[in-house]
């Protein structure tokens, strides 16, 4: 079976793959949040947040909107949903564990 490939993940199983990166997202899927309040979150520099905030966003998970002197995240819900949607279909497409494998040459 083969599986149609609508979007590349590669960037986005990338942005998500560092620690404090999947943090982020985990501290933004409970609600908007501006740097600072990441910063005392997550117990991370300033300067680190915000270049990580920079890949997510680069990466297309993660929007911004400015808000009088602050600059609030979030996470884009259709971007997780297009990866969840990718993921599902690539576990449907494996085929089940079989008993008997097919000899190796």
């Amino acid at each position: 079976m083969s599986m149609t490939v609508d979007v590349d993940v590669s960037p986005l199983l990338k942005a998500l793959a560092e620690p404090l990166r999947w943090q982020i997202v985990q501290s933004l899927a409970q609600e908007e949040l501006c740097v600072c309040h990441l910063v005392e979150d997550l117990g991370a520099p300033q300067p680190l947040v915000s270049h990580h905030l920079r890949v997510l966003r680069e990466a297309g998970l993660v929007e911004s909107e400015k808000w009088r002197y602050w600059t609030y995240y979030r996470l884009r819900a259709n971007a997780l949903a297009d990866l969840a949607g990718q993921l599902d279909e690539l576990v449907s497409s494996c085929p089940p564990v079989r008993e008997q494998r097919r000899p190796c040459c």
